[in-house]
């Protein structure tokens, strides 16, 4: 520390002598010193006592308003391509959910409707009054009957009578099908009335029903919208369903085993 009177501020020890100019020339540095800015210092304790070091200089610079806006412009893109890429990844998921259900219910309908008709059995239904002809097949574009046996699944069993129809208009039709039991070549009545048909499908924009035979050489015939032939079994049917957004299912073609067992052998007339 520097001291007062004689004292030099470096040495510390009073001026004598032949040190007098010594001494002058330091007093008046000190007083050109003590005129400078004064020296900024931070106090740090070591273990043998207290010193003073002097601090680093400027102040802490902080953000301009420019980087606060960059920063702020650049995190406003990094949300905004997060969230159109979760959005993305959610809208592609859907698609596949909605993909593989419309997928499920396309191979659901084909096969109820595969094991229905491949299980067809040439048992009459009706008899026609005037000629005393027993139908045992009636196809048309949008509808056919035919018997088969019922599962246990879907009622006590037995040949039932199978009505598989279109119902609707325009975009808004609906496959649908009707069960009712036979016995000794009639439909019987169900108590309480007639149960309405079953859905099988829907939000359907065409559903159209396709017959084959053979024909007078005896040779596999052409596709017929109605089968002419009510008595016997078709040998195949084609069913050909398009949904309502214009998507269409996998063709649909049913060979009959039964086909000519109940009389003209699959004939057209």
């Amino acid at each position: 520390m520097a001291g007062t009177g004689d004292r030099g501020p470096v040495t510390g020890r009073r001026c004598r002598g032949g040190h007098d100019r010594v001494c002058g020339a330091l007093r008046a540095g000190r007083g050109r010193l003590s005129d400078a800015k004064p020296r900024r210092f931070i106090v740090a304790s070591r273990s043998d006592g207290i010193a003073r070091v002097p601090s680093v200089g400027s102040r802490r610079r902080g953000f301009t308003l420019v980087e606060v806006l960059i920063a702020t412009t650049l995190l406003a893109a990094g949300l905004a391509l997060a969230f159109a890429t979760v959005r993305a990844a959610t809208a592609t998921a859907q698609r596949g959910e909605q993909l593989s259900q419309h997928s499920e219910r396309m191979r659901a309908v084909e096969g109820f409707l595969r094991r229905r008709i491949v299980s067809a059995l040439p048992i009459g239904f009706e008899t026609l009054p005037d000629t005393g002809e027993q139908l045992r097949f009636t196809g048309e574009a949008t509808r056919m009957r035919f018997v088969a046996d019922l599962p246990d699944y879907l009622g006590r069993g037995g040949p039932h009578l199978h009505d598989v129809q279109v119902l609707g208009n325009g975009d808004g039709l609906r496959l649908a099908v009707s069960f009712t039991m036979v016995a000794a070549g009639q439909t019987l009545p169900v108590a309480g009335g007639p149960r309405p048909p079953d859905t099988l499908a829907d939000d359907l924009s065409e559903v159209r029903f396709r017959y084959r035979g053979l024909d007078e050489q005896n040779q596999l015939g052409e596709w017929q919208d109605e089968w002419e032939a009510p008595a016997t079994l078709p040998l195949q049917v084609s069913i050909d369903i398009v949904d309502a957004d214009g998507r269409q299912w996998p063709p649909l073609v049913v060979a009959l085993p039964q086909a000519g067992a109940g009389g003209a052998g699959g004939l057209f007339r």
